[in-house]
């Protein structure tokens, strides 16, 4: 659990801009848009800071998400503490989109009788990947005719 001096909540409050909805990190920020601090020599995320000050100490192994889905926001009310694989599924990330999707480009379903995974941990539509042998095949068996 993080302990602040007043000064040093003095000059985390005096970095927050808007105190309705987001509360925005107006200092420095990195290149994803979170904020940072440095308290006591060390660099610490804004976000966490926040989190710590009015919810309690972030477990070992979770990580907070902003709930409003802005980086630079404070607020605790918009911050929430998740697992890596939670945090990920729920942004715009690749991973995300990928388990979102429910049926093939050919509008087949996705479900375990017609879904497959291979040694990369790809899933593949059943049905569009016999259609794609069948073609294979048939285009080996017209070759070996010439």
């Amino acid at each position: 659990m993080i302990e602040l001096t007043l000064l040093q909540l003095k000059r985390f409050f005096s970095k927050i801009e808007g105190r309705h909805n987001c509360w925005i990190w107006k200092a420095y920020r990195d290149k994803d848009g979170y904020g940072n601090i440095t308290i006591n020599k060390q660099p610490k995320r804004a976000h966490c800071i926040s989190y710590e000050l009015f919810k309690g100490e972030i477990p070992q192994g979770l990580q907070i998400d902003h709930l409003c889905r802005n980086t630079s926001c404070v607020n605790p009310e918009h911050l929430e503490v998740v697992t890596l694989r939670e945090n990920l599924l729920r942004g715009d990330t690749y991973a995300a989109n990928n388990i979102k999707k429910t049926h093939c480009p050919q509008g087949h379903e996705y479900n375990k009788a017609n879904t497959y995974r291979d040694k990369n941990d790809g899933w593949y539509c059943r049905l569009c990947r016999r259609v794609a042998q069948q073609r294979y095949l048939q285009k080996q068996k017209v070759n070996q005719n010439y």
